[in-house]
């Protein structure tokens, strides 16, 4: 790229007014909150930054709700130096869709405040705590070429790292992240020094190799710090002349793009990473307009350095897809243009039946993008588009402020490094069902032509024959639980996040009931779709549901229906005469507000936090005729 990343290219300019814009947010106006995010999705300097979270300090200050900005409250434990990380974050952070608060430790008192309950930083009860130390924190900044010395070392940085990360589990219940570690730029034998025990480079590359299980064993958050540093290079990450001042743990420079790296590590733990991207077709996936040009006219393809530009953009499009990513087009074009260099063109890599949804035609592309969302049924939020057309990206933003849409450059070879750094689909994990995703709202599109042709919902419901399976919460679905419960925002009755470390003690019998529930139909399998997690009261005949969640994309099927029925059938065995649906608002769960009295239950009590309590009388329960076949689950709650 012709900009460094720490100048983040992928966002647009500031305007020149913006720090008047900041101190004219208005704690009246209902729609602050898309303000908020709205600046923050400039490419702001540190100054910039500072102002607009002053800004939003203010009206945290003055209780103002900032949605469509998800609260989040992190404690932060910080090795060296942090103050300006902490005023740049809560700016960085509300572009990923966070509205954050924030409580750090002095510099330095990691462990006198992780050992601490009443320290500052625990006390804050936050929702996770970033443990924000390097190798010179962890004793890893001296060779020790003695093979013995150089493990022991390794070994006891590990220790001290997991019993920090084991006292904040059990004081918060919160997880924490942890960092990759660096590595300074000082070998010790030039290039053999990967080849020698005991280097700073080695110990380093051994004990990041031990982060991935050590997150798998504690339930914490990996912050890919070293892969930051290797972007810029990690000759401009380390400042040795403001650590040694200041303490300083990395350049000034790189501030922006470690909050804007963190900001979206915390989006995606509230589940606001991206899940569409939305191309653009002309001078975007290949050189030329179709229309003008013709297909055999078109750049696209080896030979040019400009065809194989288009070529490597392509390419990413269709690694994006193999992790789960949803393609979509739009295009101005005639449909019929647009369409045959997919069908026709034999360089062409992506190809039809790799676009969830093609809209080719001459509506603005802010009305295609709207389609586009409502036809896969996912939020505007969830959407990336790429063009290459400055107006037309201009356009889109203005219109619909919370689609992301990356700045380009004039050269499209610069495009999928770009797209790629911009870090819109951050993953905390990956699993089979987010492989299945694309394949999943392919097949939602084509329910979407089914709804218009079905005479009635039972009818259409009927049609898509299908298939529903219970299981208790298992050790393979474990991590999909776990992505649900911290992912879901919308059919979610509680919000309440639970690590997979949590996930595994419900199993183990810190919940009375627990339910994964998975959906078929004869289009697709989305895999494991609910989640529900009950406790017995201290009454004993009761249970209180603790989590109820659904995902979005089979709302309207009467799946929470035969959740409650499943979980009626399993109380009655149990001795349970009541259930007891606890509802919790947020800016984002109001869809679900009435779930409990649509379901039958009747409205107990309002509590003074706001939260509602519902009650449900099971011997008086009758079973309705449901639109599913109900298949057997094995004991891990996979389908057979």
């Amino acid at each position: 790229m012709s900009q460094s990343h720490t100048e983040l290219p992928w966002l647009p300019q500031a305007p020149d007014d913006f720090r008047q814009l900041c101190k004219a947010l208005d704690a009246s106006d209902p729609n602050v909150g898309n303000a908020v995010q709205q600046l923050a999705t400039h490419r702001l300097s540190s100054a910039q930054a500072r102002s607009l979270g002053k800004s939003i300090k203010r009206l945290q200050n003055a209780d103002v709700a900032l949605a469509p900005l998800s609260p989040l409250k992190l404690s932060i434990l910080p090795g060296g130096t942090f103050d300006m990380v902490i005023e740049t974050l809560p700016a960085a952070a509300a572009r990923s869709g966070i509205e954050l608060s924030v409580c750090a430790a002095p510099a330095e008192q990691v462990e006198q405040s992780a050992y601490n309950p009443q320290s500052d930083a625990i006390a804050f009860s936050p929702d996770v705590t970033l443990i924000a130390v390097d190798h010179r924190w962890l004793g890893l900044d001296r060779p020790s070429l003695d093979p013995a010395v150089s493990n022991a070392k390794i070994d006891s940085a590990y220790d001290r790292l997991r019993d920090i990360v084991r006292a904040i589990s059990d004081s918060t219940g919160a997880p924490a992240i942890v960092c990759s570690l660096p590595t300074p730029p000082l070998p010790l034998f030039g290039n053999f020094d990967g080849r020698v025990a005991g280097t700073v480079r080695q110990m380093i590359v051994e004990f990041n190799a031990r982060l991935h299980d050590f997150c798998t064993e504690t339930g914490s958050i990996l912050f890919e710090v070293a892969m930051i540093a290797e972007a810029i290079g990690t000759g401009q990450w380390f400042d040795y002349r403001m650590y040694h001042m200041y303490k300083l743990p990395f350049a000034s420079e790189a501030i922006p793009l470690y909050c804007d790296k963190l900001g979206q590590l915390l989006g995606a733990f509230r589940g606001k990473a991206r899940k569409c991207l939305v191309l653009d077709l002309d001078n975007t996936c290949w050189g030329g307009v179709i229309g003008d040009d013709g297909l055999a006219s078109i750049k696209i393809g080896p030979g040019s350095a400009e065809g194989e530009s288009f070529l490597a953009i392509q390419q990413l499009a269709l690694d994006l897809k193999a992790r789960g990513i949803i393609l979509a087009v739009s295009s101005k074009n005639e449909d019929s243009n647009a369409r045959q260099p997919f069908l026709e063109h034999p360089d062409m890599l992506l190809r039809e039946n790799d676009i969830a949804v093609f809209q080719a035609n001459w509506q603005d592309k802010p009305s295609n993008i709207e389609a586009i969302a409502e036809t896969l049924n996912i939020g505007l939020d969830a959407l990336v588009f790429l063009d290459d057309n400055a107006a037309e990206r201009a356009q889109v933003r203005a219109a619909l402020p919370v689609v992301a849409v990356p700045e380009l450059p004039g050269d499209p070879s610069l495009f999928p490094a770009l797209l790629a750094s911009a870090g819109y689909f951050e993953a905390l994990s990956f699993s089979q069902e987010d492989q299945q995703r694309v394949e999943s709202y392919k097949a939602e599109a084509k329910r979407a032509e089914i709804r218009t042709k079905s005479r009635d919902l039972g009818d259409y419901l009927g049609s898509l024959e299908m298939q529903i399976s219970f299981a208790p919460f298992s050790a393979l679905g474990r991590p999909r639980i776990a992505q649900l419960v911290n992912k879901s925002n919308q059919f979610n009755l509680t919000t309440r996040r639970y690590s997979e470390k949590e996930i595994e003690q419900f199993e183990n019998g810190r919940a009375d009931f627990t339910l994964q529930v998975r959906l078929s139909d004869k289009f697709s399998d989305f895999g494991m779709i609910g989640v529900i997690i009950a406790h017995e009261t201290d009454s004993k005949n009761a249970w209180e549901i603790d989590v109820w969640l659904m995902s979005c994309r089979v709302l309207g099927r009467r799946v929470e229906e035969a959740m409650l029925a499943q979980m009626v059938a399993s109380a009655q065995e149990n001795g349970v005469t009541t259930l007891i649906g606890c509802y919790i608002p947020t800016a984002k769960n109001a869809m679900v507000s009435e779930h409990y009295i649509k379901l039958g239950f009747d409205f107990a009590e309002e509590q003074a936090d706001g939260t509602q309590l519902f009650r449900f009388n099971v011997p008086a329960f009758e079973a309705g005729d449901l639109p599913f076949s109900f298949a057997i689950a094995d004991p891990e709650g996979i389908l057979e």
